[in-house]
């Protein structure tokens, strides 16, 4: 990500390092990408808020940049504004993990 503070650009280079410049980075990104999809669909903070049951202050608090976001909050997130937000590359691996994992008690319950 390019900012164009030259003096944060320096304390980024300085002092952190780049496996958290790199998650900055992401975090920022996401950010923006939930702002421009609010944008395309008239919404506000507030909008996304009361759809996800959440105070407008939490929701400004995720999109500052900052937040470290859980995938279930992305996911949350994307339902609400009926786009996946992050598009994960397709793998082509011959075998699929998913036989591995197990659903949790109360996942199992509902299937």
């Amino acid at each position: 990500m390019n900012t164009t503070n030259p003096i944060m650009d320096e304390v980024r280079r300085r002092y952190l390092t780049p496996e958290i410049q790199k998650q900055v980075d992401m975090q920022v990104m996401i950010a923006n990408r939930i702002y421009d999809l609010l944008e395309q669909k008239g919404m506000s903070q507030k909008d996304l808020a009361q759809k996800l049951g959440k105070t407008e202050t939490e929701v400004s608090r995720w999109l500052c940049g900052t937040h470290n976001l859980t995938m279930a909050t992305l996911a949350k997130i994307a339902v609400a504004l009926e786009d996946d937000i992050i598009t994960p590359t397709v793998t082509k691996r011959k075998r699929s993990i998913l036989p591995k994992l197990s659903l949790p008690r109360r996942a199992a319950a509902v299937l």
